[in-house]
């Protein structure tokens, strides 16, 4: 038996994480969480505290017989969960299971399943976060509570076999109010006017002003007033629509246009933040058509496989060693224009994020997608999570956005722009 036990949630983490450790640490998996509250009862005594009887989930009784027997055969265990509110939960429910102080069980921490991260985080063990630990019993005892007394009333009062929750119920309440708006939502008309103008270059125009007021059509009346200023009778033009539901009219005769300005207005765009959870589930929805629970699992799989650090996180921001290596970078393959001389930091928008993670970024920025050896899918989200990070740390692009303003040779006073 090795000297020291190590336990993770997962198998897949585990044996990488064994590899990089040798012969005298042998990584065992939890499978997740071991003790919960009870399914038949509430399992707190509200009186009492908020005291929660925790027990060993009956699905994990074997795997917990077995990891007591290898607890007993080490000299020194070691718990290496994940990083976060429910890692910290295992750890601790862990070392209540198996007898040890919370207070002085070896905890290690680390967002990337690299060997450098590995064994320095190995080489610097800490304690478990309490403050974590307690924040998450808060949740679990509150679904729990919110659960148990509220559901059995709306059984009585709504139907049989609902459900309230925390979160859910809240949600339930956002969506029935949303619901409720747009029900209520009355649509006011309005149109926009665009012209096919020809020549060199065919283009798209639109009317936006008529003399120096913004030209709102609101009702059939104006545009029929304005078509029939152009001598082109729009009665009936509800009917005369295309398959996208545009109205095609033609003018009577050719219309001339001449280009009365163009206007050049240079900006910049800075590039996004780096992912977090929630926005990486975002992109990886609208670009790869990925679902969240794929996301998610592809990026367990990328994260037990070295190739990302944690992904459950609300950080935008990168460490100061990925920062320098992305800089690195892109000074190597692009030019030192392109890279921030000084590194990016971003601001998280939400008030009470989670921080205590970096955001998703490969382990290794010099790895592109190219030399991945990843399966197609995986690829795909690491593609997804590589350009982010290094756009992140690139120059703002340079936007230069041009303006052209037309009106008809018979009606001067409109302005009819393209961008």
């Amino acid at each position: 038996m090795a000297k020291n036990l190590v336990i993770v949630e997962s198998p897949a983490k585990g044996k990488t994480i064994e590899k990089f450790l040798g012969k005298d640490y042998r990584v065992e998996a939890s499978f997740g969480h071991i003790r919960d509250l009870p399914a038949k009862n509430i399992g707190i005594d509200i009186a009492g505290g908020f005291i929660a009887d925790y027990e060993i989930s009956p699905e994990k009784k074997k795997r917990v017989t077995e990891l007591k027997k290898l607890v007993k055969e080490a000299d020194h265990i070691i718990l290496a969960t994940d990083p976060d509110r429910e890692g910290e939960a295992i750890a601790w429910h862990l070392a209540h299971v198996f007898g040890i102080d919370p207070a002085t069980a070896t905890r290690v921490k680390y967002n990337e399943v690299t060997k450098e991260k590995i064994i320095d985080s190995f080489n610097k063990p800490g304690k478990i976060d309490l403050d974590l630990v307690n924040a998450q019993q808060s949740r679990r005892i509150l679904d729990r509570i919110v659960g148990y007394e509220v559901s059995p009333v709306l059984w009585k009062k709504v139907r049989p076999g609902l459900s309230a929750g925390r979160v859910q119920s809240v949600a339930v309440k956002i969506l029935v109010e949303r619901e409720r708006e747009i029900r209520a939502f009355v649509p006011e008309e309005s149109w926009k006017i665009m012209a096919k103008i020809g020549g060199t270059t065919p283009m798209m125009i639109e009317l936006s002003k008529i003399g120096s007021k913004p030209a709102k059509m609101k009702t059939e009346s104006d545009i029929q007033a304005f078509f029939a200023s152009h001598g082109i009778d729009a009665t009936g033009l509800k009917t005369q629509k295309d398959k996208k539901g545009n109205l095609i009219f033609t003018f009577p005769q050719n219309e001339d246009f001449s280009l009365t300005e163009s206007e050049v207005k240079a900006g910049t765009r800075t590039p996004g933040a780096p992912f977090t959870t929630s926005t990486l589930q975002q992109e990886a929805s609208r670009k790869l058509g990925y679902g969240v629970k794929m996301t998610m699992d592809i990026a367990q799989r990328l994260y037990q496989n070295g190739h990302i650090t944690y992904m459950r996180t609300d950080s935008v921001n990168l460490s100061d060693l990925a920062i320098g290596a992305a800089r690195d970078f892109i000074t190597s393959e692009y030019g030192a224009e392109y890279a921030m001389p000084n590194g990016r930091k971003y601001k998280t928008k939400q008030a009470s994020a989670q921080e205590a993670h970096e955001a998703i970024r490969p382990t290794d920025i010099s790895k592109s997608p190219e030399r991945s050896g990843l399966d197609a899918m995986e690829a795909k989200l690491y593609r997804l999570i590589w350009e982010r990070t290094v756009a992140s740390q690139m120059q703002e692009a340079q936007i230069e956005t041009t303006t052209y303003h037309f009106s008809p040779i018979t009606a001067p006073s409109e302005d009819w722009t393209v961008k």
